[in-house]
C-alpha cells in the first residue's frame, strides 16, 4: 500500500507544527499504521542572522501553520490525521485532501531522489534535455550530492562547458 502514498498538506495551528509532526508519527508507531502513513515532513530552510557581531545559523519554518504527510488516503487515515490536536483541516478545496504533484514535492524538497549515473569523469555523453538537446560532450565534473554534471561541448569551433542536471545526459 506505501507505493499508492502521496504527499499531503495538514493545516495546523502556528508553532504547533513540531507538535503535530511528532503526535502523528507516535501514533503511527502506537496502531502499526507504517502501512497508512509512512512520512510527516516539516519543510525548513537554513537562514543566517547577525546578532552581536556574530553570524548565527538557524532552523526556518518555510511554511508557517503547515505539516506534510506521506500516507494514502482513505477513511481511517484521514480520521487519525484529523483528529490530532492542533490539526485544523487538510489544505484542499472544502477541506477536501488534495494531492501534492511531483512537480511540487520536488520543488519542496521534501524527497530526494537518487540518481545513479553510469559515467564519470572523461566519458562522451549526449544531452538529453534542454536547448542543447543532442549535443555530444565529454564529462568534466559530476557532483550528485547537487545534482549536477558539467560537460564540455564544442560549439562554433569552441570548447564550451555547460552545467546541466544528472538526468539530462546520457553516455554514449
Amino acid at each position: 500500500m506505501a507505493e499508492e502514498a502521496k504527499w499531503y498538506v495538514v493545516h495546523t495551528y502556528s508553532g504547533y507544527e513540531s507538535k503535530v509532526a511528532a503526535t502523528i508519527l507516535q501514533t503511527v508507531e502506537n496502531r502499526k499504521l507504517h502501512d497508512y502513513i509512512s512520512e510527516v515532513s516539516i519543510p525548513t530552510e537554513t537562514v543566517q542572522e547577525i546578532k552581536n557581531s556574530k553570524t548565527v545559523e538557524r532552523e526556518h519554518n518555510m511554511f508557517p501553520g503547515y505539516v506534510l504527510v506521506k500516507m494514502v488516503m482513505n477513511d481511517d487515515s484521514w480520521h487519525i490525521v484529523r483528529n490530532i490536536r492542533g490539526v485544523t483541516g487538510f489544505v484542499g478545496p472544502g477541506g477536501k485532501p488534495v494531492a501534492l504533484t511531483d512537480e511540487e514535492v520536488a520543488s519542496l524538497g521534501v524527497e530526494q531522489k537518487q540518481l545513479t549515473v553510469d559515467y564519470h569523469t572523461g566519458d562522451s555523453v549526449r544531452i538529453t534535455d534542454g536547448s542543447l538537446d543532442g549535443f555530444i560532450g565529454t564529462v568534466e565534473e559530476v557532483s550528485p550530492e547537487k545534482n549536477k554534471v558539467r560537460v564540455t561541448i564544442s560549439m562554433f569551433g569552441r570548447d564550451t562547458p555547460v552545467e546541466l542536471e544528472l538526468d539530462q545526459v546520457e553516455p554514449i
